[in-house]
Formats: C-alpha cells, structure tokens, sequence
C-alpha cells in the first residue's frame, strides 16, 4: 500500500493534521540540538575537556562555537524560519563531531567503542533527518511559509 496524496486530494483536516505532525517533528528535532547546544554553553571546560582527549587543538573555543551552531541551527528548524539553512548548520555541526568525536574504530576499550559506535550511528540518523529537511524545506505550519 503506498500513501501519496496528489495536490489537492488532501482534505482541508487532513492537511491540518498532517501540518501539526510535521510542526511537531521539527520541535521534537531541534529540542535535541537546542538541549545539546545550552549544554555546551553552560559547560564549556567540561565538554573541552573530552573535546581535548579527541585531539582537537582549541577546544574551548571549538565547544562553544558548535553549541552556537546547534541552538541557532535548531532553533530554525524548529520555527520553520530559514529551515533549510538551519539544517545545513546542524550538518556543519555534525558532519565533524560524527567522525572525530565518534571515531569508533580508532578505539580499544570495548565500553567505549561500543558508546562511540551508538553516538555514531545515532549522529548519521540525525545527519540524514537533517538533509531531508535540507533538500525539502521545513512544510506547513512554518514561519517561512
């Protein structure tokens, strides 16, 4: 069974529903990236230092710019305001900390490669979301709209 409505097959409520769900999605989406961002703003030398032990040169620095990259990132999709820059943010955002910060296969410790393989695989879910959201725009009920 394929569901696909043609262009004005919709009822006005089904419209409205499908709009609610979609509005819904991006706010459920963003609250991750907005919830990771404060995180790295109110916690910088902690998530510094964790950034360090990757290898990365100017942690600090690196940690609060990608915290301002995600709320900002977030923040428009969740509106639907510039959405598909915001989601071309979010995978500036995690693009990098996919690959250097969940380097799984450079690791030894089975507990910690096994946490960086998750962290991985949850970061390529969240990458993909994104480039759809990149590709097809934020849909109804949004601000740019």
């Amino acid at each position: 069974m394929v569901l696909c409505f043609q262009k004005g097959s919709k009822s006005k409520i089904q419209e409205v529903e499908m709009g609610i769900v979609v509005l819904v999605g991006r706010i459920l989406y963003g609250y991750l990236f907005v919830m990771s961002g404060i995180g790295h703003l109110t916690q910088p030398k902690m998530m510094a230092g964790y950034a360090k032990s990757k290898g990365l040169p100017s942690a600090e620095f690196l940690v609060i710019a990608s915290g301002l990259v995600e709320i900002i990132g977030a923040v428009l999709i969740a509106l639907g305001f510039y959405a598909q820059w915001g989601a071309w943010l979010i995978v500036l955002f995690l693009v990098p900390v996919t690959f250097v910060m969940h380097n799984f296969w450079s690791l030894k410790d089975p507990q910690a490669k096994m946490h960086d393989m998750v962290n991985f695989n949850k970061n390529l879910a969240l990458l993909g979301a994104a480039l759809l959201i990149a590709y097809f725009g934020s849909g109804p009920l949004s601000l740019g709209n």
